[in-house]
């Protein structure tokens, strides 16, 4: 029988509440113990429909702080644990790698830490693809390709990941390791790309996109990476690690162009801007591993995820124009102000 008493780290945010939704929809049976320090990426407002949920409590913790925890981890019984707590943008990793050593690695360590002393049965570390590096034209990542993070995040993830593995080898605590490629969906923050241009666009403000927009990814619909979690969660032996991909590459160029044939807005509002430092090229899953073992496959393709994707933005004004307000107006300006470079 898998764990019923769940601390989700991370749970107010993109992908963690998509979990915590899907969970206390799909799995009567468990009582979800969300532990979010609410920084800027997570938002109660997400949450508003499962707070009075008597199987979803709440506690505004950090995942550094070890004592907090621990005692969280006593008071509610806790058998299982998915962390889904990190710093996960990129860009800020360039600008201030320091706060994703701290909650990536330091926090991923007092989780394990914690989890040991607590005798929790299972623990999930959510990883990403990004920890395998960059690829060629050809090829596609696998759960033995070689680790080669190029990115201050990336490389902290890594790390993480490479802790969890050493307390299922040195200790004997049950762990399992996924990673994912690029999540979309409902309740992502407007910095990453997808809510970026579906706020810019229906806006007819310039979408900013970076280098020459051919940089590859994968794109998985949240919904479906959060089932994949569940089922490795529920089903997947002690130790194991799996990729969860949407079998959808796309180069990033293309991805905008799309998002705008949805809105019905012009390709002229994409503004090619500097490209970042050490952009990775290409990412791409190869997710037959999940598929075969588990069961898993993705649920909706490509453009039907993201035409759901849209119109949840779309239908959901008031809680995306909170967001874009305020500290995030002044992180976008300090991020994209004077980088273009052509329209």
């Amino acid at each position: 029988m898998y764990p019923t008493k769940i601390l989700v780290t991370g749970g107010a945010g993109f992908i963690g509440v998509n979990f915590v939704k899907m969970l206390l929809s799909e799995a009567p049976d468990v009582t979800v113990v969300n532990f979010d320090l609410l920084t800027y990426a997570g938002n109660l407002a997400s949450l508003e429909d499962s707070m009075n949920d008597p199987r979803h409590i709440f506690v505004h913790g950090d995942i550094c702080d070890r004592k907090q925890v621990c005692s969280t981890l006593k008071k509610y019984d806790i058998d299982g644990i998915i962390n889904f707590a990190a710093e996960s943008h990129v860009d800020r990793s360039i600008t201030g790698p320091e706060i994703f050593v701290d909650t990536n690695i330091k926090g991923t360590l007092n989780l394990l830490q914690c989890a040991r002393e607590c005798e929790v049965k299972r623990f999930l570390q959510v990883s990403t693809d990004e920890v395998y590096g960059s690829l060629g034209k050809e090829g596609m990542f696998t759960e033995t390709s070689p680790i080669a993070p190029n990115s201050p995040y990336s490389a902290s993830k890594a790390s993480a990941d490479h802790m969890v593995r050493a307390f299922q080898h040195t200790f004997g605590l049950d762990t399992v390791i996924t990673r994912c490629s690029n999540n979309y969906g409902p309740y992502q923050f407007p910095e990453k790309m997808v809510p970026l241009c579906i706020n810019n666009a229906r806006l007819e403000k310039s979408i900013p996109v970076y280098g020459d927009g051919l940089q590859v990814r994968d794109w998985l619909y949240v919904e479906d990476h959060c089932s994949a979690i569940w089922k490795v969660f529920k089903s997947a032996e002690p130790g194991s690690l799996y990729n969860i991909g949407g079998c959808n590459e796309m180069a990033n160029i293309d991805l905008v162009k799309v998002i705008l044939s949805i809105l019905g807005k012009p390709e002229s509002l994409i503004s090619f801007v500097k490209d970042r430092p050490g952009h990775d090229r290409r990412y791409a899953i190869d997710a037959s591993k999940i598929m075969k073992e588990l069961d898993w496959k993705p649920s909706v393709t490509f453009k039907q995820g993201m035409e759901k994707t849209v119109k949840w933005y779309i239908d959901n004004l008031p809680w995306l124009e909170k967001i874009t307000s305020g500290e995030y107006r002044k992180y976008y300006d300090s991020m994209y102000e004077d980088r273009e470079i052509k329209g």
